[in-house]
């Protein structure tokens, strides 16, 4: 707990200042009961012995109510703190493959569909502190859903995507690093643009050290157009981000009809291997839509330590009704009444 305290309400501490009278009303009542003793007719040496012997016991319950009391009043205020608390966050960039061959349906329906189905079932299960984008890629990159920690919303983008046309995993990449760094490009980019160049930081961070953003990179088919997608990776690795290549489809090859042209395609397992192996990511292999499911499940964003400002009002009642309940234990104990 850190030694920072601060007060929602702090105007509530203006009911400590009850304690004074409440002590000042004590005091009295104990000088009344002095001066009723004192007229009777007991004798000096009774009288202090009984004073010896019941001073502490008499005032200890009241003085554990005023301390009970006190933290009491004090919780109305409701005190906050930094504590630092585990928490699971992060950022998690979905970068879609909407190629004109996830159309193919070697997955049923077809392997875009199952890529979206385990995409929502990966959405569905993590916390709300997971910041989750969405990035569509063919022959250009474009962000088609911001992080955001609206569920909803990354699931309705998600229903959105529909196969278009060529592949290049350097410009989902490109995209992916965008939406991480919150910079907008909210317009495809062209096939025969120039490289796009990644937003630059300050400092490069140590491989992996970014731990709070990976990107999972699906896609069916080998790389298709420009620019290079290891340049993408090394920008990615400079970063920290970390890559989960996952690929769908097969590695032979297989030809598919697109737009009324035939078109061969196959999976680029060593080209998305050396993408994950670049940025201390993962490559995984999906044959159906089962594996799919197996493969989100294993990409999990991380459990940090961080510090969190958090009201420890429950705390500070807590221990009042403690103090509470030991002095009247003492009271009923010694006096067979509450003080």
């Amino acid at each position: 707990m850190g030694s920072a305290m601060s007060f929602i309400w702090p105007w509530m501490l203006w009911s400590l200042a009850l304690l004074p009278l409440l002590v000042a009303f004590y005091i009295y009542q104990q000088q009344r009961r002095q001066r009723l003793i004192a007229s009777r007719n007991v004798s000096g040496l009774f009288s202090g012995m009984v004073k010896r012997a019941t001073d502490a016991q008499r005032h200890l319950p009241a003085v554990l109510f005023l301390a009970g009391l006190s933290v009491l009043l004090v919780a109305l205020a409701r005190p906050q703190t930094v504590v630092n608390l585990p928490r699971v966050e992060g950022t998690v960039i979905l970068t879609f493959d909407v190629s004109g061959s996830m159309a193919a349906d070697d997955l049923k329906p077809n392997r875009m569909e199952a890529a979206k189905a385990a995409a929502r079932s990966f959405v569905q299960q993590q916390p709300a502190t997971v910041q989750i984008g969405v990035v569509a890629f063919s022959d250009s990159g474009l962000i088609v859903q911001p992080p955001t920690n609206d569920q909803q919303a990354v699931l309705a983008t998600i229903d959105r995507l529909r196969p278009e046309r060529g592949t290049s995993l350097a410009h989902g990449i490109f995209a992916s690093l965008d939406a991480i760094a919150g910079t907008p490009n909210s317009l495809p980019i062209a096939p025969d643009a120039p490289t796009p160049t990644p937003a630059p930081t300050p400092t490069p961070l140590p491989r992996g050290s970014y731990t709070s953003a990976v990107i999972v990179l699906l896609t069916d088919g080998e790389n298709t157009a420009p620019p290079d997608p290891l340049v993408a990776a090394q920008a990615a690795m400079d970063r920290g981000v970390r890559i989960y290549t996952i690929g769908v489809g097969s590695p032979t090859g297989t030809t598919l009809e697109v737009e009324g042209f035939l078109v061969h395609t196959r999976l680029d397992e060593n080209t998305l291997r050396q993408i994950s192996q670049l940025t201390q990511g993962a490559y995984f292999y999906a044959e159906s839509e089962q594996d799919l499911n197996a493969i989100y499940e294993n990409i999990t964003p991380e459990l940090v330590i961080r510090p969190e400002k958090t009201e420890v009002t429950p705390i500070f009642a807590g221990v009042s009704i403690l103090i509470f309940l030991i002095g009247g234990a003492f009271s009923l104990l010694w006096f067979n009444r509450l003080p």
